[in-house]
């Protein structure tokens, strides 16, 4: 192993605002959560995303769960969900007792595929048993094709739940990424292109339905002197704190879109005309963010595997990952169903998460370069 500094997959980067927020949060004495800074962040965030109500909480699957329960999904019932994801983005389905159906990436975009949504809808309806809800990805910070699922769902009265974890900061269509269902969740988690240091945020149009997350968030305490319950709640809710990083990353967001989508240009430049190198493709309708450059490697073509190069350059200290390992794929999720399934095979097999920390210096991008290029042996 080698005894240079090691080099993250994708780390925290500070702007230099952040530790203002949290004095100035220190010095009203709001250090337990809620407090102004929370409004602030809310607030700061409605604005940047145009999604004008917007509840901060612990976590992007805490903003996922709260709009399962929001939504009135229950046991038995269907949600359609993307293969190719994070648990994260599935697990709500299950605290609610509902069913996940995976569905599977298209090739232009890598995220589900509206043509294997409208299969499984139409089997589905035909079987009366309408899906309750879809949840979609948007993968490694590109938007899904929002419209063309909404076309396949707004038809059958089924909302759209956007998981925009990964897509702070990206656009669809001139929009937001997370603009355009239901609700979307966003995620502010260490490795994010921003960050709270954990934390997640629930945004819809709904200002009701916003309210409601929040009331549930907070245990789900009626308006009382003493605790009076009559529902189940969370302890979901985002410090003050948490939020007072968050409002220093906002501020700091449009650099941090901007050096990401360099890097991946860079990484592109450097290893694209490579035999059997191919890299995450940009859809027409938006602008990714590019939270991680991801290359697909075809072992034949370029003479070494995704995990051959992971393996090299975790000797040398240098964090990589695979893709995505998809849903349909995962053991705990082996009975459930799911419609096509071999694009996002293809993706996680051939798909390497490349090291795309926004403060990366020149000397560790060319060391990475080199590694990677050193796999392949004489072939280049």
């Amino acid at each position: 192993m080698s005894t240079q500094n090691r080099i993250y997959l994708s780390p925290p980067h500070m702007g230099g605002k952040e530790l203002e927020f949290v004095q100035e949060a220190f010095a009203s004495n709001f250090i337990a959560p809620l407090g102004p800074m929370v409004t602030g962040f809310e607030n700061d965030f409605a604005a940047l995303s145009g999604i004008p109500h917007c509840a901060a909480l612990s976590s992007g699957t805490a903003a996922l769960h709260i709009a399962m329960r929001q939504l009135g999904i229950s046991a038995g019932d269907i949600v359609l969900a993307s293969s190719l994801t994070f648990i994260g983005s599935v697990s709500p389905i299950t605290f609610m007792g509902a069913e996940p159906v995976f569905i599977d990436s298209d090739h232009a975009t890598w995220n589900m595929d509206p043509n294997l949504l409208e299969d499984a809808v139409k089997d589905y309806c035909r079987k009366g048993k309408t899906p309750a809800a879809v949840v979609v990805t948007d993968l490694y910070g590109q938007c899904a094709d929002y419209d063309a699922l909404r076309s396949v769902l707004d038809r059958n009265g089924i909302p759209l739940v956007i998981d925009a974890a990964e897509s702070v900061g990206a656009t669809y269509k001139d929009r937001h990424a997370g603009k355009g269902g239901a609700c979307a969740a966003f995620s502010f988690n260490g490795n994010k292109i921003i960050t709270t240091s954990g934390g997640g945020l629930l945004a819809a149009e709904d200002e009701a339905f916003i309210t409601r997350s929040r009331w549930l968030s907070q245990q789900a305490r009626e308006t009382a002197p003493h605790y009076e319950h009559r529902e189940i709640g969370y302890n979901y809710r985002m410090s003050n704190i948490v939020a007072a990083i968050g409002r220093g990353q906002l501020i700091a967001l449009p650099e941090r879109v901007r050096q990401k989508r360099a890097l991946f240009d860079k990484y592109v430049a450097a290893l694209g005309n490579l035999p059997g190198i191919r890299f995450m493709p940009e859809a027409a309708y938006g602008e990714a963010n590019r939270w991680l450059t991801v290359m697909l490697v075809n072992e034949k073509e370029f003479g070494a595997s995704p995990e051959t190069i992971r393996l090299a350059l975790d000797r040398e200290n240098i964090e990589s990952r695979p893709v995505w390992k998809p849903m349909h794929m995962q053991p705990v999720f082996k009975d459930c169903d799911n419609y096509g399934g071999s694009v996002c095979e293809s993706l996680f097999a051939e798909g390497l998460c490349l090291p795309s920390g926004t403060a990366m210096t020149d000397a560790d991008f060319d060391r990475i370069i080199a590694l990677i290029k050193g796999c392949a042996g004489d072939r280049i």
